[in-house]
Order: structure tokens, then C-alpha cells, then sequence
């Protein structure tokens, strides 16, 4: 027997978010702010993430420059670059969790690939859009080597999930980015994940578009 659904993707979409500005209280958030807000809760089927979802006071001003700039845009792992949306992007965002090279500085200095990945940002993180969906150790390293008078991004996607470091590495970044000079877009809480964090960065690029919903 044949199933009754939407099959039109422009419909499913314009659908959905109709459904999630009238399920989600927006009513705290600039115009980017919603936009980013709403890609989260698309993302993940929940209106009440919105309560979790947290902006420095230039975040999204900082992040629609430097996708102006065609800036370097950082991940964590390669879900997050694999869910950013590549018609809109100028050049391939990076990720460097598979150089071969890390896999030996791991075990040289007993800590996380996604931290060792880290050194290989070096060079490509000034001025960078920074996201980390999947490793608070990736986010805490990240903040230790700005606070060693490091290179500063334009913009920091902190959104790393789990049970251990992920919800106090997104509180660390949220109590000391002032302080370290810096604009970010994190998820308070242990949710998070490359989904969320690749959807915050989309909606920033369909703002540059001019996409709007």
C-alpha cells in the first residue's frame, strides 16, 4: 500500500522550519541568531535546545567576516567537515584528525588525537572559524594554546557531546571568552555533537547567502 508523505525537498524544508518557529521562543535572538537557533533544533528535533544554545555578543557578526574573508574553517573531527554544506563554501574546510602524523604525537605525549591534531592547526587558525563538535579535549587544548598567546580564530564552534569534559569544556570557553578575547556559539550541557556544530556553521552560510527562514 502506497504511503501519503512530502516528497518535494523545498517543501520539507520551508515545512519544517514554519513548525519550529512556532514550537521554538526565538524571541531573545537577533535575526542570525534565530537562524542558528533554528538549524540546531532542526537538527537534532528539539525546540527546547534553544534554551541551551549560547552567543558572545559579536558571534555572529564575527563569523559572517570571516566567511566574507574566505577564512580557514577548522574542525575537530571529519563528521563536522563532512555536514558542512559545500555548495556555499569557497574553498574545502579542514580537518587534520587522519594526517598520519598525529597518530605518532599521541602516543609521544599520551593525550588525544584530537588534541595532538591541534599542533597542525598552527599556521591556518588566526582569524579562523574554529568548530569542535565531537572532543572536549580538542576544546580545552584549543583554549590553553590561546592562553599561551596563541593565534585567536574569529569565531569558536564549541559544541563537543558526551559524559566527560563535554559540558565543562563548553562552560570554560563560555566563562573565559571575553577574557581571551574571542566571539563563540556553544551549547551549554553535555548535548552537542558534529551535527549541531556543522548546522550552527550552515546557518551562518546561508545568512552570507541570503537565505533566510
Amino acid at each position: 500500500m502506497p504511503y501519503q508523505y512530502e516528497k518535494n525537498p523545498g517543501e520539507i524544508e520551508a515545512k519544517s522550519f514554519k513548525l519550529i518557529r512556532q514550537l521554538t521562543d526565538l524571541t531573545t535572538f537577533s535575526k542570525e541568531e534565530q537562524q542558528v537557533v533554528m538549524r540546531i533544533v532542526h537538527s537534532v528535533g528539539l525546540p527546547e535546545i534553544a534554551q541551551q544554545v549560547q552567543f558572545s555578543q559579536s558571534a555572529c557578526e564575527a563569523g559572517l567576516k570571516a566567511i566574507s574573508n574566505n577564512a580557514n574553517v577548522l574542525c575537530d573531527v571529519e563528521m563536522v567537515r563532512q555536514g558542512i554544506t559545500r555548495r556555499m563554501v569557497k574553498q574545502p574546510p579542514l580537518c587534520f584528525l587522519n594526517d598520519p602524523r598525529v597518530k605518532q604525537l599521541a602516543e609521544q605525549t599520551n593525550e588525544t588525537r584530537s588534541m595532538a591534531a591541534l599542533r597542525l592547526w598552527q599556521e591556518k587558525i588566526d582569524s579562523s572559524v574554529v568548530i569542535i563538535g565531537n572532543a572536549p579535549t580538542a576544546l580545552f587544548r584549543l583554549l590553553e594554546m590561546i592562553e599561551l598567546g596563541g593565534a585567536k580564530p574569529a569565531l569558536i564552534i564549541g559544541m563537543p557531546v558526551g559524559f566527560v569534559g563535554a559540558a565543562e569544556s563548553k562552560q570554560a570557553l563560555w566563562d573565559c571568552h571575553e577574557k581571551l578575547g574571542v566571539e563563540c556559539i556553544t551549547l551549554s550541557g553535555r548535548q552537542g555533537g558534529s551535527a549541531v556544530s556543522a548546522a550552527t556553521y550552515n546557518a551562518l552560510l546561508r545568512c552570507d547567502c541570503g537565505e533566510w527562514y
